[in-house]
């Protein structure tokens, strides 16, 4: 086995032992592999537990509370990921909040040591964090939830719009792989607030940009006529409907 080999295969052992004799990050959830949350690779999910912020329409509610009891812990997920080397190509951290842990870089650094390339979903609520994993990620998914103006009252907390902004503009800044999401309903903010928060991301430098439709807990989605959607994919080098 080539010296390389050797060192990767010790490095994964010795991160599967530490998570094992500490506590590691907290769990909330795992998919085991999805062709969707990480473009272009086959990849598992790592829901992480705990979020600061409350949305409106959340559809994680149950990884809200940082403190419930969890299924997983972290030695079973690396574990896990140990017997998928070679199947996989990459692992996602999403939530709840990833940067809420504090955990966090030590577990990018356990997957990176195991050979896959690792991904970030978060709602850039904690930009110091963000900036200091940058390094250790190859893509981030980041959600922009509304305006500016009525940011901090779609997420019950203020100053997250602040927040955002700053992890948007690190993340512009480094060369780390960027895709913008927004969740919209009209009954969340009006179409042309929408159309406006398109043109501050255009004008930022924004390049990637998905539009979720809300859905109600009945599964019903919001309506977005063709003629929004022509408009804001014209603004966009990459513009998806969800």
């Amino acid at each position: 086995m080539p010296n390389s080999a050797v060192r990767a295969e010790a490095s994964a052992r010795d991160a599967i032992a530490a998570a094992r004799a500490g506590t590691g990050l907290r769990v909330g959830g795992l998919t085991r592999l999805t062709t969707i949350d990480f473009p272009g690779r086959l990849a598992a999910v790592v829901f992480c537990q705990g979020c600061p912020w409350r949305c409106s329409y959340c559809h994680n509610p149950e990884l809200l509370d940082a403190n419930a009891p969890t299924p997983w812990d972290w030695a079973q997920v690396l574990a896990f990921l140990h017997t998928r080397r070679g199947l996989l190509d990459g692992v996602v951290f999403s939530g709840g909040e990833p940067t809420l842990q504090t955990a966090l870089p030590e577990a990018l650094q356990a997957v990176r040591a195991l050979g896959f390339a690792t991904a970030l979903h978060t709602g850039g609520m904690y930009p110091e964090r963000l900036a200091a994993v940058l390094p250790q990620l190859d893509w981030v998914g980041l959600d922009i939830k509304a305006p500016l103006h009525c940011h901090d009252v779609l997420t019950s907390t203020p100053g997250s719009g602040a927040r955002a902004r700053e992890s948007l503009r690190l993340l512009l800044a480094s060369n780390t792989g960027l895709e913008c999401r927004t969740t919209w309903h009209s009954g969340l903010f009006t179409e042309n607030q929408l159309l406006a928060l398109a043109d501050e991301l255009m004008e930022c430098g924004v390049q990637h940009w998905v539009l979720q439709a809300h859905r109600s807990p009945l599964g019903e989605s919001a309506e977005i006529s063709l003629p929004l959607q022509r408009t804001l994919s014209g603004k966009f080098q990459s513009f998806r409907l969800r």
